[in-house]
């Protein structure tokens, strides 16, 4: 059975700023084998250190990566596409249309980079149901946005499911309500639909867009697979090369 290497660069964080915006620490995951280096995700503007320092600790340069695959159009989960040139794009179709139709605004898309996307020949458009890439295939999830995809991987000791932001988080999975959704109702939804995926094979691995990586545990709960690791250091006094650092951690369940 043929078998793709699975690791998470970037754990998502199941947070938000309180005054600053939107935080946008979401998940990039890493998949190889079969001659494919493929990223599912890729970030906002501020994981670039660090994804490439991910991807050099394990020998890849950025011309290496051969495929691109998002969830979504929001820029905290798709602008870095720009970092390799040889890559192809992978979106949905739905997803791509409805967001290069939107007039800039006060929003999470990324008006310049959708419309590059739009207009590159490197852009790969799927739909729910397509295979298209070894094992992976891509599962409508509307909600958070019109045309949203999951993408559910198989071939390995157990399937790998992919929510992005339609399950953001372990909160979002357990209540069956979303933050920020563009129709909560698909939102709603697609959580079932998630629900359904995940208990249909025992120890699926589920990795959201903002969380740990989850499996059910005996009793079919969400149980975090790892540790969350999540601080930011700040110069709160006069000497730069003190810092205060702040585990935002420290209160997690």
């Amino acid at each position: 059975m043929n078998m793709l290497q699975v690791d998470v660069l970037v754990q998502g964080f199941p947070g938000r700023s309180v005054c600053h915006g939107s935080l946008g620490w979401s998940t990039i995951a890493l998949l190889r084998g079969e001659g494919r280096i493929i990223l599912i995700d890729v970030g906002a503007f501020g994981i670039r250190r660090e994804l490439r320092k991910q991807l050099n600790e394990r020998g890849i340069e950025a011309a290496q990566v051969t495929d691109v695959v998002l969830t979504h159009a929001h820029y905290d989960h798709s602008v870095n596409f720009t970092l390799f040139p040889n890559a192809r794009l992978w979106i949905g179709q739905q997803e791509l249309e409805w967001a290069a139709a939107q007039p800039p605004g006060f929003n999470p898309l990324p008006e310049l980079y959708v419309q590059e996307l739009a207009r590159s020949p490197r852009t790969q458009r799927i739909n729910g149901g397509d295979k298209f890439l070894p094992n992976l295939e891509a599962i409508a999830a509307p909600g958070h946005t019109p045309g949203h995809l999951l993408f559910y991987l198989t071939g390995g000791e157990v399937p790998i499911l992919f929510t992005g932001d339609a399950a953001k988080n372990r909160a979002e999975l357990l209540g069956g309500k979303v933050d920020l959704s563009e129709n909560r109702a698909h939102s709603e939804a697609s959580i079932k639909a998630i629900w359904n995926i995940w208990k249909k094979v025992p120890g699926t691995l589920l990795i959201p867009g903002h969380d740990l990586t989850m499996r059910l545990d005996a009793n079919g709960q969400p149980e975090y697979l790892g540790e969350r690791k999540a601080a930011i250091a700040a110069w709160f006094g006069e000497d730069i090369a003190v810092m205060t650092e702040i585990d935002l951690c420290r209160t997690c369940a």
